[in-house]
């Protein structure tokens, strides 16, 4: 017959300017929840600040912002996790939605997706970026979401403690998502708006930057999540190559029964076993992430779906 305990969660670094003001406000939204602040080496007052606004403060000396994530999903204990920056772009106002949509439906994760009308609250690079992040995740996993980046997200307790987080930084969006598409978790998406940071706040993203951990990402994806389609796609184009090369050497064999271009030969022979040697890489390390895939799986059916509590 109890509530869920709510827990607000939010990673900071240098956010002395905006930390007051996004802890105020999630209290106000959540008056039952405890907001957490992870400070992770900030060379300002952001601890401090947070502190005197009503937030539980905490320190987690890895830097990046998956190091603190990964330190937050495994020191809080709660029902609900709700996610956000503490740079006050994002809308508490719009948690105690994100928090029924969850609840009400038991699902695993609900993201807040990024609704904005000021050009610097979301530069251009990051919208092309999220959009073709978006764009390979639904190839790969035949669903995605329309924010895929968005660092605002309500979780369950089944997802945060059996989510491994081993991304070091800004990454750890994608690493979440991917989580939720490959266990095949019921999720959902509610639009939230999304605000410039408050005057004196300083963004810690780098448009180029982060568009090559983008693009570094989507190629580890392929490579971890499908293996098959990676080392496959791989042995198709070598194998390919190497059927090029031998043609003229056998169009030659057939005709004369020699093979004059020895080296051509070997480099063809080699590419081709090569080819195969890509081919079956793919089906063992396939096989590998379908079993590490079910031991993920039985970790988060170890917990009870989320709930209001007096609903089972």
């Amino acid at each position: 017959m109890t509530e869920p305990r709510i827990a607000v969660i939010l990673p900071c670094y240098n956010e002395e300017a905006a930390i007051a003001q996004t802890v105020v406000a999630f209290r106000a939204a959540l008056p039952d929840a405890r907001v957490y602040v992870y400070d992770n080496n900030s060379s300002d007052r952001t601890a401090e600040v947070a502190a005197f606004a009503g937030a539980i403060v905490r320190t987690e000396r890895v830097q990046g912002k998956g190091a603190v994530v990964r330190r937050m999903f495994a020191d809080v204990d709660a029902d609900v996790y709700v996610m956000a920056d503490g740079d006050a772009t994002y809308d508490a106002a719009s948690a105690p939605a994100l928090v029924a949509r969850l609840l009400d439906e038991q699902l695993d994760m609900v993201v807040g997706s990024r609704v904005h009308e000021a050009t610097e609250a979301y530069r251009r690079g990051h919208q092309f970026g999220n959009k073709a992040l978006t764009g390979m995740l639904a190839r790969l996993f035949g669903r995605s979401f329309s924010d895929i980046l968005s660092g605002y997200r309500v979780f369950s307790r089944r997802f945060v403690k059996s989510f491994p987080a081993l991304s070091a930084g800004f990454e750890i969006e994608t690493e979440i998502s991917v989580h939720a598409l490959e266990l095949k978790m019921p999720v959902a998406e509610i639009e939230t708006p999304y605000f410039a940071r408050p005057e004196g706040s300083e963004s810690k993203l780098n448009t180029y930057g982060d568009g090559l951990r983008i693009a570094t990402t989507i190629a580890t994806l392929y490579r971890i999540e499908r293996p098959m389609l990676f080392f496959g796609l791989i042995a198709a184009g070598i194998a390919l190559i190497a059927l090029v090369l031998s043609v003229p050497l056998v169009a030659t064999y057939l005709a004369t029964g020699l093979v004059p271009r020895f080296p051509t030969a070997i480099l063809a022979t080699g590419l081709m076993i090569l080819a195969f040697l890509n081919l079956f890489a793919g089906l063992i390390l396939d096989t590998v992430v379908r079993g590490r895939r079910e031991v993920r799986r039985l970790a988060y059916l170890a917990y009870p779906a989320p709930s209001r509590g007096y609903d089972q």
